[in-house]
């Protein structure tokens, strides 16, 4: 057996960043910037009122309580035909531009209307009150986003106020995913003896969907050598990954194993973990190609330890690895040793004093998916006896 660490190394070693090309903001989201980002104007481009509330010259509030007289309204979007004088005021509505002669704002809250043409102001005001100054946001010229930021709800509304339509980003992989075995059956059938309903493909389309990825559904492959490789130059030609599932197990006898050995550069392994111990990784024409176990949970397993952190780095993402986080067990977490790392299927909660607490998501046998569906994160048990209720373990929120 080879350690995690190892095997992870391994597999990001051989996958590269993909290139990087012009992508719409609005269909930005979780894409890696190639290039930093420059304001090429202020934001805002214009001193505005951040309140609604009468526009002043401070020093005319000076001894205040004072009245004013009304000489206008300005709301959101207009910029004022008029100027306010000694002893005047204005109207204003937050976000519109501050008049010219103005150099302060007093909130609605704190004026009295005396009638139509009259305000009084209650509170004297410095220069600047609830003034938003033009630049106050983003200067011209300033540097907004670094290259390898990935782009946010919030980046992607920066670069909408700034006016970008697109921006230089490294592109998201278009990935197969393809399942082989005869015992395999898909749809609603009645099932043969020893027969099952694929459910890793769909499983393994859906991890790439939520990623963002475009994930290719290259079918169910007959367990035959030409179906398989003819289904493995047919992902290669078009994506730029391909991840299958099953036939990587040492005692498999799969075509998988044949077919790959002849077309590609491959390294078969077995990782010091639990579930997911056996992993096939390499490439078949400069494409990576990920063998997963075929057990649904080890599917699921070797995608978040494995698929996942290659795919984000060749999304850009120099931050590829699992992020663990310290967890509270509110039950014991227990295991035998076996020179393996376990990753138990949990349900993490997040408790009064900010810690996530974590309880068991049910059976932990590899082939018992409903744990894994019900939980939300995987707990990293050390080999050992696993952990006692109340001690630390740390957690992969999946």
């Amino acid at each position: 057996m080879i350690a995690l660490s190892d095997a992870q190394a391994y597999v990001l070693d051989r996958c590269e960043r993909l290139a990087a090309s012009d992508a719409r903001v609005a269909s930005s989201l979780g894409l890696v910037l190639a290039a930093p980002v420059l304001s090429g104007e202020a934001i805002p481009s214009f001193d505005n009122t951040a309140m609604d509330g009468f526009a002043v010259r401070s020093a005319d509030t000076a001894g205040a309580p004072v009245d004013l007289t009304i000489v206008g309204t300005i709301p959101a979007g207009v910029a004022a035909d008029f100027a306010v004088g000694s002893g005047q005021a204005a109207r204003i509505m937050t976000g519109a531009p501050i008049p010219d002669g103005a150099d302060a704002v007093v909130m609605v809250e704190r004026t009295e209307l005396i009638d139509d043409d009259t305000v009084r102001v209650e509170i004297a005001v410095d220069a600047a009150n609830h003034v938003r100054r033009a630049g106050d946001d983003i200067s011209p010229g300033e540097l907004v986003f670094a290259e390898n930021e990935v782009i946010s709800p919030g980046h992607i509304g920066v670069l909408a106020s700034l006016g970008c339509e697109s921006v230089s980003a490294y592109r998201r992989p278009t990935v197969a995913v393809m399942s082989t075995g005869d015992e395999l059956r898909e749809g609603s059938a009645t099932l043969a003896p020893g027969q099952i309903r694929d459910s890793n493909r769909p499983t393994l389309l859906a991890l790439l969907k939520r990623m963002g990825i475009n994930g290719v559904d290259l079918g169910l492959i007959a367990d035959t050598e030409e179906d398989i490789e003819a289904a493995m130059h047919d992902g290669v030609s078009r994506c730029d990954a391909i991840i299958s599932s099953g036939g990587v197990s040492m005692g498999d006898y799969d075509y998988v194993k044949v077919v790959l050995d002849r077309i590609g550069d491959m390294r078969w392994m077995q990782v010091a973990i639990k579930p997911a111990k056996p992993l096939a990784f390499g490439t078949v024409g400069g494409v990576p190609v990920f063998g997963l176990p075929g057990n649904p949970v080890s599917s699921m397993v070797s995608f978040e330890l494995f698929a996942k952190p290659a795919l984000h780095k060749m999304m850009g993402n120099l931050q590829s690895a699992p992020v663990t986080q310290p967890a509270r067990a509110v039950s014991s977490l227990r295991r035998h040793a076996d020179g393996k790392i376990h990753f138990m299927r949990v349900v993490a909660t997040l408790g009064d004093d900010g810690v996530f607490e974590v309880e068991s998501a049910g059976g932990q046998g590899s082939h018992q998916l409903l744990a894994m569906a019900r939980a939300n994160a995987l707990a990293v048990v050390p080999d050992g006896e696993g952990i006692a209720e109340g001690g630390v373990v740390d957690i992969i929120m999946i």
